[in-house]
């Protein structure tokens, strides 16, 4: 745990060798990356954290201040404990956060990887209209139910993105907590929608950058992956054969490990 003097931001570190810094998505927690650890620890040192409001990270934004500037201080906090250039890793809204802190240029980075990063307004630029009025309508539902007290209003989100159903096949303890931590979900919303700089913005990511997606994710989160790669110098856009939205977030394919032990060799580090 890093205690931080605007709040306490969980951190979590094993193995040795270059620094992973691995960043969730909403209503997740740095045990997201439980799985990988295993797989990474012998040859790299595995840091993991959670965004603000979830696990230990303490929240710092507020309904006048949703800026996604908030959560990348975090992060920067995250790889500046660990002392080390660091790869950065960011799933979902995880990824837009780990973009805002490349494009950011604070926290030395030595590649970048995003597992369907959201980003919204690079659709409706990208002339995506009706991806993008659908996560619109997505929105005008999600948010008016939660404020009207809805203690389930999350179910909205996690079925329009996998399928219908899927919030209530989750076990009672997961529903639980994205019940718990749904006002924060609200807050990584307006903080998600809330960044609308133009493509070119991405141009100034110049790290190795690899961008994955599911063959089977939302024809939404399947797009924003392609134009984010698009925007980005020299960036590589993966797919993940078979993988829904959750399976990859849950399993990180073997790909990313590849990328990043040729990016390991080839820096030295």
């Amino acid at each position: 745990m890093i205690e931080d003097p605007r709040g306490a931001i969980d951190y979590a570190e094993e193995g040795s060798g270059p620094t992973i810094v691995f960043v969730p998505g909403s209503w997740d927690t740095r045990a997201a990356w439980r799985g990988l650890i295993p797989l990474l620890r012998d040859r790299f040192r595995v840091v993991t954290t959670s965004l603000l409001g979830y696990g230990g990270t303490k929240e710092r934004r507020t309904t006048t201040d949703t800026s996604i500037d908030r959560e990348a201080e975090t992060v920067e906090a995250v790889v500046r404990h660990a002392g080390d250039a660091a790869h950065l890793v960011g799933h979902s809204f995880g990824g837009q956060v780990c973009l805002a802190v490349a494009v950011r240029r604070i926290a030395p980075l030595l590649s970048l990887t995003v597992i369907e990063p959201t980003a919204v307004n690079l659709l409706r630029r990208a002339g995506e209209l009706l991806l993008y009025e659908q996560i619109i309508a997505l929105r005008d539902r999600y948010f008016p139910a939660f404020e009207r007290g809805d203690k389930e209003a999350a179910r909205y989100v996690i079925d329009f993105f996998n399928r219908s159903g899927t919030f209530n096949a989750l076990s009672p303890r997961t529903r639980d907590y994205i019940v718990a931590t749904t006002a924060s979900n609200v807050l990584d919303w307006r903080t998600g929608m809330g960044v609308d700089e133009p493509s070119s913005t991405y141009s100034a990511i110049s790290v190795p950058t690899l961008v994955i997606r599911g063959e089977h994710g939302h024809p939404s989160t399947a797009r924003s992956a392609e134009v984010v790669s698009n925007a980005i110098p020299n960036a590589l856009l993966a797919t993940v054969a078979g993988a829904s939205r959750l399976l990859t977030q849950m399993r990180l394919p073997s790909l990313m490990i590849e990328h990043l032990s040729k990016l390991a060799v080839g820096t030295g580090r």
